[in-house]
């Protein structure tokens, strides 16, 4: 019986935080579409707010080009201060 209990909780806990509705709209979008997407993960993670794939590469990319000027010019500044 525990274990009902914790899965009602549960449950009550997703509805609660909107969890649920969400889920359901990001489904319903999904059938709804005439053309079905390629990647239905894809198509719910944009439906719930969350990045594309590509966007999350893109992203990634951004970073790491970032942190190297990050890096440059953390160096430079090392430098420069060492000749004071």
């Amino acid at each position: 019986m525990e274990k009902e209990t914790k899965k009602e909780a549960f449950r009550k806990y997703l509805e609660s935080s909107g969890v649920l509705d969400a889920l359901t709209r990001g489904l319903v979008a999904l059938y709804e579409q005439n053309d079905k997407p390629s990647s239905a993960i894809e198509f719910i993670q944009q439906k719930l707010g969350g990045p594309t794939i590509s966007d999350y590469e893109k992203l990634q990319a951004e970073f790491s080009d970032l942190q190297i000027k990050y890096d440059d010019l953390l160096l430079a500044h090392q430098e420069k201060c060492g000749e004071v």
